[in-house]
């Protein structure tokens, strides 16, 4: 339980809801045992008249005891109807409370562990796979809410009911009371170990599941790719096994759960043969009455239930241990990234790496050793190099999605894990390598950062991003809507509505990291002049491996295995005759190959 200890916060928190629902299991509890004396009482007065009546027969005081032995059956009937009504009025006053504090405690936990996924590294993301993620906060949390609402409901109904009906049968006859509770315990155990096989063919099942689910969602996202190769047969086949894995998991299940119900029910029905034979002797003995025999029988199926419900709260409330335990494995990670409690403060674009190395955390490479170079406010600084050279690490240290393992990123000659992180990446503008778009339309696409829709800033960035044009020829234009992951548009204009939307948020410092690979040469001319008017007194960082696209630089660097090996302007280097000059020559053959 001590995984589970977590939730206490959250049970304090509704307490308010929690306090009156036990407080209504209560009391639907003592209309419950109340209506059981009556049946006694009316069961006796039905033996005992029926005697009586008999005795008068052929007297004109018959029909007189008939009506009042009417009448008597139907008082009593009318007081079980009330009760029942009473113990279902309560019954369900603490389902609303505390079924719906559960959905309370499910709606803040799932809040919680959402905004602390926010707030981790990217370094955590690539060491988990996002389908675990999801599950921690869909699968996991449900998991929980049914110990919280179902699994303290029951156990609590169980324990008062338990109290309430034992004390109840002890007052009655002790020796019959313990006759009837005999087989009860076996009937828990059984239920807690063929609950406990449940349990573990549950999970395989759900194992199965997200296998089966993770299959067919990696398929339907790559169906271009399987199409083009044409291995439809091929994944067909996969999924065929897949599925027989699952169905052959879930017809175990069921021949477990078959075994249950008879099993269950056939103990029930001992204990009720226990109470006929035991309580028949009691009765000829004088010691009890036959009403208090039909008594023990009610209270028998009152505890049935709660036995049986014992066995599946125990499962519920291990699933939600093992649920829990995966929960808080998240959220006792902490950040590496942790952002200081000062001002936001505005930049003025200056950008200082002092003998910057890095080592990434997951796979022990060092992306950068002991890289030195500054930024001024205003510039325009390239970094170019053969793939695998470092440039990317260096934009995502720039954006501070790590920190730094040796050396310092200073932002305005301050260092950067000084600096509020929120503050500093709003006036930050990115454009990644992968090129990311929602779900959504390209108008929401482009204003990301914005929170508020400025349709002619939108349209503007499009014009600068030289990607407007294509936008209004489509059917919807800017409202036109984008399939996942921006399946509906090509490689460049994805590229293009990515830089759309990080000019249209007017940062300080813009990053660019290799964004017009897909993107030809003319437009790419285009998009350079607009960015040279846009970015006029602010910075901004072009990482590239066409040198079309860097040769305007105030100044270019070369990178290679982490290292700059030169740096300079385009004609400086082509002069040096060095590893620039080498990449320009080759592209510039392979643009005449191409001609």
């Amino acid at each position: 339980m001590k995984d589970l200890a977590y939730l206490n916060k959250f049970l304090y928190k509704y307490r308010w809801r929690l306090i009156p629902g036990i407080l209504f299991i209560i009391i639907s509890n003592i209309f419950a045992v109340l209506s059981v004396p009556v049946i006694g009482i009316a069961l006796n007065l039905v033996t005992d008249n029926i005697g009586t009546y008999h005795l008068f027969a052929g007297f004109n005081r018959q029909p007189f005891i008939y009506n009042i032995f009417a009448a008597s059956l139907l008082l009593f009937g009318v007081l079980i109807l009330i009760l029942s009504l009473l113990r279902g009025l309560f019954l369900f006053f603490m389902r609303q409370t505390i079924i719906l504090m559960s959905r309370h405690i499910e709606y803040d936990l799932k809040n919680e562990i959402y905004s602390h996924y926010q707030n981790l590294s990217l370094a955590f993301y690539r060491r988990h796979n996002t389908g675990d993620l999801m599950n921690r906060v869909t699968e996991d949390v449900t998991r929980v809410r049914m110990y919280l609402g179902p699994g303290i409901m029951y156990t609590l109904n169980t324990i008062v009911l338990f109290i309430m009906v034992i004390y109840l049968m002890l007052t009655v006859n002790v020796r019959l009371a313990i006759f009837s509770i005999l087989p009860l315990p076996i009937l828990a155990f059984i239920i807690y170990y063929v609950n406990t096989i449940i349990n573990q063919k549950s999970e395989q099942i759900q194992q199965r599941l997200s296998i089966l689910s993770s299959f067919v969602q990696e398929n339907f996202s790559g169906i271009r790719v399987i199409k083009s190769y044409v291995r439809e047969a091929f994944v067909r086949k996969n999924f065929a096994i897949e599925s027989e894995h699952y169905k052959t998991h879930s017809l175990e299940l069921v021949r477990v759960q078959a075994l249950f119900y008879p099993i269950m029910l056939l103990l029930i029905g001992l204990s009720n043969v226990i109470i006929m034979y035991v309580g028949g002797v009691e009765v000829m003995k004088g010691n009890i009455t036959a009403g208090n025999v039909a008594e023990f029988v009610v209270y028998l199926n009152m505890l049935s239930f709660p036995v049986m419900a014992l066995g599946w709260v125990t499962s519920l409330i291990q699933r939600a241990a093992a649920s829990q335990k995966r929960i808080n494995e998240f959220l006792h990670q902490q950040s590496e990234i942790v952002s200081p409690n000062v001002e936001k403060q505005v930049i003025t674009g200056k950008i200082t790496f002092d003998n910057v190395s890095f080592i990434y955390p997951d796979t022990g490479i060092q992306a950068l050793d002991s890289v030195s170079f500054t930024v001024n406010p205003g510039e325009m600084v390239a970094i170019i190099g053969r793939t695998g050279s470092g440039k990317s690490t260096i934009a995502n240290l720039l954006m501070r999605m790590y920190d730094t393992t040796g050396g310092q990123v200073l932002i305005d000659d301050k260092p950067l894990p000084q600096l509020n992180l929120e503050g500093y990446r709003s006036q930050v503008g990115f454009v990644p390598q992968e090129v990311f778009l929602f779900s959504d339309t390209i108008a929401n696409n482009i204003a990301f950062s914005a929170d508020t829709l400025d349709m002619p800033r939108v349209e503007q960035a499009a014009k600068d991003a030289a990607v407007y044009d294509n936008i209004i020829e489509l059917e919807k234009g800017f409202e036109t809507l984008i399939g996942e992951r921006g399946i509906t548009l090509s490689g460049g204009q994805k590229q293009r509505v990515s830089i759309a939307r990080a000019i249209v948020k007017q940062p300080q410092v813009i990053v660019f990291d290799d964004c017009l690979s897909a993107v030809d040469t003319r437009t790419e001319e285009e998009i350079l002049n607009n960015l040279g008017g846009i970015m006029q007194g602010k910075t901004s960082i072009m990482i590239a491996h066409r040198i079309s696209t860097i040769k305007n630089a105030d100044k270019i660097l070369v990178m290679d295995r982490g290292r700059i090996i030169e740096q300079g302007t385009h004609e400086n280097l082509i002069e040096k005759r060095g590893t620039y000059f080498e990449l320009y020559e080759k592209q510039l053959l392979e643009e005449e190959e191409n001609a």
